[in-house]
């Protein structure tokens, strides 16, 4: 189903009577979703299911909404942090949608972002997990996308939380966007709202309200993602202040692709045009001639995409377009409790006798 008809789908936008007949229909698919998450979670509460423990400071990063909520960055900050400390640090993700023997897109950002970490992708976390201490002495482990992935043991679960979709419209896949119950938020020790920049104070405190009525006890951040650049082939770096003199045409494959959108004009960039296509889309040399079609016909100097979108595109790019094509660097911003975040998890590396903390 395409990305952006499920959108308007389940976020009431089309309001036709075929719509609301499916949106019935999804909500009662939903029901047999969350009863099997909600069967799931008890196993693991209760021990019924294994959890298992390996010899390493383990960090979740993760949501509990479907989609692109910053995830990323913040587990590209985190292993830049811990390289800081000269700790040992692997991160470890399922690869989705990866081919065998692969890279996908957000591991392939990380292998250039975090160069001194090791990156493992896998759907079997925990034998990936013990490859990480057992062949690379690793001592920090950072679990990407895995708050549902309970099989492992964490010392540390962080939540992302995307500002602009919070909840994912309240309800559960596929009727809506949550994973699973806001109530599952009580496992967790932090939260990061991202994309703060793009939403109201009055909302922030509202999401702000919401999560600590789960957990009272939870750390909350905020952060933004703040374009520091644009970068082309052979890392040939656009400044913000060029960009500003340039009309840009704007694509992407990624689960929010309204937010990054939203982050261009908010970094004041003349957008006249744009594209969005499902995430971890595959790109042919088609469809990056219809985006150049496009972007011409709206008048467009330059295309600018993601990072994520970029590592497949790039060299495709160079032979195809004859319109000049970057991606935006971004930088996490984290703009409130950093100190008190970063605190947390000096503490949990220390209690793991972890040392250079």
């Amino acid at each position: 189903m395409d990305q952006n008809y499920f959108r308007n789908l389940i976020s009431k936008k089309d309001d036709r009577f075929s719509a609301k007949l499916i949106r019935l229909l999804l909500r009662i698919v939903a029901l047999a979703y969350a009863a099997v998450v909600a069967l799931r979670n008890i196993g693991f509460d209760l021990g019924i299911l294994p959890s298992y423990k390996v010899d390493a400071t383990v960090i979740s990063v993760g949501n509990i909404t479907a989609g692109g909520t910053g995830k990323t960055p913040i587990v590209m900050w985190l292993c830049n942090l811990f390289a800081q400390k000269n700790i040992k640090t692997a991160i470890i993700s399922r690869g989705y949608k990866s081919k065998t023997g692969t890279l996908g897109d957000e591991a392939a950002m990380m292998v250039k972002n975090c160069p001194l970490a090791k990156i493992i992708t896998n759907s079997d976390r925990v034998s990936s997990a013990r490859k990480a201490i057992s062949q690379y002495n690793t001592e920090a482990i950072i679990l990407d996308d895995a708050f549902q992935h309970r099989r492992i043991k964490r010392d540390l679960d962080i939540i992302a939380i995307d500002a602009t979709c919070p909840f994912g419209f309240d309800r559960i896949l596929p009727s809506g966007l949550l994973r699973e119950s806001p109530n599952s938020l009580k496992r967790a020790q932090a939260a990061i709202i991202t994309r703060t920049d793009l939403c109201t104070k009055e909302s922030l405190e509202e999401i702000e309200g919401k999560i600590r009525n789960i957990n009272p006890e939870i750390l909350i951040a905020h952060s933004k993602h703040k374009i520091v650049s644009a970068r082309m082939i052979k890392d040939e770096t656009i400044s913000i202040d060029e960009l500003k003199q340039n009309k840009v045409f704007a694509f992407c494959g990624i689960g929010n692709p309204e937010s990054f959108s939203k982050s261009l004009t908010g970094a004041g960039l003349e957008v006249v045009g744009e594209k969005f296509f499902n995430d971890h889309q595959d790109y042919t040399r088609d469809l990056l001639e219809e985006v150049e079609t496009l972007a011409k016909d709206s008048g467009a100097d330059i295309l600018l995409t993601t990072h994520k979108d970029w590592v497949k595109i790039a060299l495709l790019a160079k032979e195809v377009l004859d319109i000049k094509c970057a991606y935006v660097a971004i930088e996490l911003d984290i703009t409130k409790s950093k100190q008190e975040l970063i605190k947390l998890i000096d503490d949990i590396v220390k209690k793991d006798g972890v040392a250079n903390v």
